[in-house]
Order: C-alpha cells, then structure tokens, then sequence
C-alpha cells in the first residue's frame, strides 16, 4: 500500500522496536500516525505527526490504553481483550467495578482466550478464521455478549477447537525442568502452532512460580518459541527473547519467531539464567 501525503495510519499492538523503519518510511511520506502499544520500544522517535501512547507496564495491554483513550465507551471489550491476554486479575477487577456479573465475566474470558487463540499460526492457514474473516463479525456488536449469542457457532467452532488442541497440548514432553523453569516441545503441525501462546498462558496460572517455555518445531530445524514469566514475578521475557535476533515481546510475555535448533543448548542456559 503506497501511503500518500495526508493519510492517518493507526497502529495497535505491534512493536514499534520492530517497525521503527516503516514508521520514518510512513511519517517521510506525509503519514500522521497513532501508535498505541504496550511491547518493547526500543529508541523512541519524534515527530509532530507521531502520537505515541505505549505503556509498558507488565499489567496493561493495549486493549485497556485504548479504553482509556475511549473513556470505557467498549469497556466489554478491553475486559475480553484483557482476559486474552492472560491479566485475569486486572480484567476480573475492571470487570466487577464496571458492574458485570460473575457468569458475564466467566463468558468474557472465555471468549478472549478464545480470540488470542485464533490468533497463533505460522500462516493464516493454521487458524480457523481468517482475521478479516473474523473481524467482521466482532465489529458488528457493541457487547462481546452480544456476539456470543448471536454468532454461536463461530464461537463454539473455537471453544472446540481450543479443548481439542489443549488436549493434545497436554500430553507433549517436557524437555527441561527445574524448581522455577519448564520448557515444553511440541511438534511441526498446525494445532501446536494454534495453542503455543494459550497453553504458556494456562501453565503460567497453574504454576504461577515458574517460568515457562514453549518450544514448536518448524520446518527448517527452527524453534518458534513462547516465552511467559512467572506470573508473580511478570519481568524479564522480552529481556530473554531480545538476547536472540528474532526475538521480542514484552516484559511478561515474549517470543522468539526462529531460534535455530544449534543455538537450543544457548536458549535453555540463558532461560534458566533469567529466571532462576
């Protein structure tokens, strides 16, 4: 897409410390734009056509920037999102002060853990919905409840396919274990790619002392990995990925989206390292 003089560009939840370039690229060519996002920065720039609005606090997401921004007009919505990216915590109290019931928050959760896992895959074709598939159909309802009952059998299409993949997810070896650290392998196919970030975020709640990594094979002899902090502890992941060319994330949750098979002994080393 060839940006012109005068257009506005909205970014959410991507790194700016990965597009810096395109970002000069964009405000070169007469772009204005809003970068709202809560990863890894790196070395900010300015400019009086970039607003930038990055918290990188370990307990926000960009969801609940932007309901800031939005003075909690969607406030159904930054909760979801909020439960999709595992602050159950913060969500649940944002939840109740905003005066949603106990089964209208569990739906919520649901629903956002559902949408995050949508959105794990090496390509498109790994998930179950097209993002531009998917999108429409969110985009029509105000309330997140309201799409629930409405577009039932998009939502159960996920929920099954979540509790299929998280079952077989389950059964994948550990290779690595100590006291504060475990490290999982799961395998070169399409429902580990789906369930890489979800299952980090189900482990870290069940084991919230420990540091967790999960390692998927790809074709090449690589690793993607998913990286999450001990939930009591939520630093240090982005320190970790980001010793790795092709790593980045935030300070609770991380990832590498290559790590060559050769460099796994370095990974482990500098894993235990960061989080014993």
């Amino acid at each position: 897409m060839v940006m012109r003089h005068g257009d506005h560009v909205t970014v959410l939840d991507v790194s700016f410390e990965k597009n810096v370039a395109d970002v000069k690229r964009l405000l070169d060519n007469g772009a204005s734009i809003d970068y709202l996002d809560h990863h890894k920065t790196g070395e900010l720039i300015t400019h009086d056509k970039l607003l930038v609005d990055i918290d990188l606090s370990a307990d926000t997401c960009t969801s609940l920037i932007v309901d800031k921004r939005l003075n909690g007009k969607y406030r159904a919505w930054a909760v979801t999102a909020a439960f999709g990216d595992n602050l159950s915590e913060v969500a649940m109290a944002l939840g109740k002060q905003s005066g949603f019931t106990d089964d209208e928050l569990k739906s919520l959760k649901q629903l956002g853990i559902l949408l995050n896992y949508n959105g794990y895959g090496a390509s498109v074709d790994d998930l179950f919905f097209h993002p531009a598939e998917l999108f429409p159909k969110l985009q029509a309802y105000d309330s997140p409840l309201d799409f629930i009952q409405h577009e039932s059998e998009t939502f159960l299409t996920l929920d099954d396919g979540y509790k299929q993949d998280m079952a077989r997810a389950k059964q994948a070896p550990l290779i690595h274990e100590t006291s504060g650290t475990a490290i999982i392998e799961l395998p070169n196919e399409a429902w580990a790619r789906r369930v890489s970030g979800v299952y980090g975020n189900e482990l870290v709640n069940q084991y919230p002392n420990r540091a967790h990594a999960i390692l998927t094979k790809k074709e090449n002899k690589h690793y993607l990995v998913s990286v999450r902090a001990p939930l009591n502890q939520k630093y240090g992941a982005d320190e970790l990925v980001g010793q790795f060319p092709t790593g980045g994330g935030r300070k609770a949750a991380a990832g590498i989206n290559s790590l060559p098979s050769e460099q796994l002994a370095i990974f482990i080393e500098s894993f235990q390292k960061q989080f014993s």
